[in-house]
């Protein structure tokens, strides 16, 4: 297996170089070879998985053979699009969403049929905007299977690992359904069994390996694609990256990279696909889109740091325009580690919307609906000006819930409180005066949401209104499960930014993943996908998953058309007929 530049020769031709190695350039990478093309897969940091490895992995993609196993018989591509239409409208091409709802279930169906990865779908999932006509509670969110590290060997140490916050007992992943058995444990014999599974293979795990090998979300499906890509023999460089692309007579023809010192330059027969993971870490390009953001409050990988992006530029590709924001948010508090690195922590789903949580100014106001999805609890926060916005809960909510980094159980919080990421007061009033913002303010808005609790309707914010706010609120709390009292002391609280989890704004592409000039016309050679494509959403985010499912089938159309590109003398004049 090729791992090092130095065992490729100068001026070795392949049919498709793919930069970038998280979720969507090793699909590609992994399309490319099952279309029998020659793939090189590069990329710029230590680890493999790009920020699909921290993320829960779910892949938004409507009318897949999966939908049928968890009874849903009456999607369809007209009742999708209509969905879309209605959550992005004009923001996006509708010729690009449509590319994607038709080739979505073949991209599935294509990369489970010809290697590792297996997806299933939640038994209950539901669209982001859940009160939209056309959306659907279940089906479209497809999730990885478990996979198990131990397959992989020493290629084991390719993967990036998990948030270690979101992971516990030292690096064991854990998913939603874990979660609620560790939790249930003392319950039910069923959770108990469950817990005690995990806890025995983390037990092993620890003295054979560095952490958890069940690997699960986003770190499962970047190991299934490295096992697959491994199967295939396809060479995947790391700390290796694209210094420059160079242009001939049929396109882009040829590519150079450097890894430690070394450089090649290497022959393109069918394209570079570019997959680096978006703008977000480059200073210019941040600035410019990213407006008074701190770079620290950004949880994606570190490799995405937009170099790639330079060199699309300099040989034409241009960037869409901008729809509801250039970044897709949310919610993060942030912990310095014993390491002295920095812990950003993204608030999903496990508090913020839970009964007895809310989320308040300077002026101890809320000013938006918690339960939100975590996108518009970003582009809210920013809206309103708030940096930070403070979560708030009583001991009940805090032993129940846990509060970002803060375990469920109320336990083990001196050293969150000794660094200042856990504030504590025996009132309201001393909780205000140790955050230094208003305490009037905040016990009115205490007491109003301990009324709306009561009756089970937010009469500011409409909080637990739809099916997505329901589902991630509390079942067993009444009469709704989003809307709690807080009245049992001491109170708690966390400081919360608005984080930018991935790109939005990237290369304008035609459906193939082709990038476009500032004339609109198609670069040869030179495809865009991931958060390097522009987003097919517009800025906004109606689903789980709908970075992941256009990242999975715009590799499989930029794939698919690069390899046929490699075999076709004639290139781009005899693939348009």
């Amino acid at each position: 297996m090729i791992t090092r530049l130095s065992q490729i020769s100068e001026g070795e031709a392949f049919d498709i170089v793919v930069v970038g190695a998280g979720g969507a350039g090793m699909s590609a990478a992994l399309f490319g070879a099952i279309n029998g093309a020659k793939v090189l897969l590069v990329e710029k940091s230590e680890y493999v998985g790009g920020t699909t490895a921290f993320s829960a992995g779910t892949t938004w993609v409507p009318n897949s053979h999966h939908a049928r196993s968890v009874g849903v018989h009456d999607d369809s591509l007209e009742k999708a699009a209509h969905y879309l239409d209605l959550a992005v409208g004009d923001r996006s091409s509708p010729a690009l969403r449509r590319a994607f709802l038709e080739n979505g279930p073949l991209a599935v169906k294509c990369i489970e049929d010809n290697s590792s990865v297996r997806y299933r779908a939640r038994p209950f999932h539901p669209d982001y905007i859940s009160d939209l006509e056309g959306s659907t509670l279940k089906g479209r969110a497809l999730e990885p299977l478990p996979f198990d590290g131990r397959q992989l060997g020493e290629r084991f140490a390719l993967i990036r690992p998990p948030i270690p916050e979101f992971t516990v007992l030292g690096g064991m992943m854990v998913d939603r359904d874990d979660v609620n058995h560790l939790l249930g444990m003392t319950k039910s014999f069923k959770s108990l069994r469950h817990s005690i599974k995990l806890l025995v293979r983390q037990g092993v795990d620890r003295l054979r390996h560095s952490r958890g090998t069940r690997l699960v979300m986003g770190n499962a499906l970047i190991a299934s694609l490295l096992q697959s890509l491994d199967q295939r023999r396809v060479p995947v460089l790391t700390q290796c990256q694209m210094d420059s692309v160079e242009s001939g007579s049929d396109g882009i023809e040829a590519i150079v990279l450097s890894q430690q010192g070394l450089k090649r330059r290497l022959r393109v027969k069918g394209g570079v696909i570019l997959a680096s993971g978006g703008f977000n870490r480059h200073p210019e390009r941040r600035k410019a889109l990213l407006p008074g953001i701190d770079v620290k409050w950004c949880p994606g990988a570190s490799g995405h740091t937009g170099q790639a992006h330079d060199v699309a530029q300099g040989v034409g590709a241009r960037y869409g325009k901008p729809g509801l924001s250039n970044a897709f948010w949310a919610p993060v508090s942030t912990r310095k580690r014993a390491d002295g690195s920095l812990a950003v922590f993204p608030h999903f789903i496990l508090d913020r919307g839970k009964p007895g949580m809310i989320t308040v100014n300077q002026q101890g106001k809320r000013f938006l609906n918690e339960s939100t999805s975590y996108h518009l609890f970003g582009i809210g926060m920013q809206n309103a000006g708030v940096a930070p916005a403070y979560l708030v809960t009583d001991a009940k909510g805090l032993r129940q819930y846990g509060l970002g980094m803060v375990r469920p159980g109320g336990k083990g919080l001196k050293p969150f409180l000794e660094d200042g990421y856990l504030t504590e007061g025996a009132s309201l009033a001393a909780l205000a005066g140790r955050l230094g913002i208003d305490a009037s303010g905040l016990q009115d808005s205490v007491r109003r949401m301990n009324e709306y609790a009561r009756t089970g309707v937010d009469l500011d914010y409409q909080r637990g209104t739809t099916d997505y706010q329901r589902a991630n609120g509390d079942g067993s709390n009444t009469p709704n499960p989003n809307l709690g009292t807080l009245g049992t002391a001491p109170f708690y609280a966390i400081r919360l930014y608005p984080g930018d989890i991935g790109a939005a704004t990237g290369f304008a592409t035609d459906a193939k993943g082709r990038t476009l000039d500032d004339r609109d016309q198609v670069i040869p050679g030179l495809y865009a996908i991931g958060n390097d494509m522009h987003s097919i959403m517009g800025g906004t985010y109606p689903g789980p998953g709908i970075t992941l499912g256009p990242g999975l089938t715009f590799a499989y159309l930029a794939a698919g058309h690069a390899a046929q590109r490699a075999k076709t003398p004639a290139k781009e004049a005899l693939l348009e007929q």
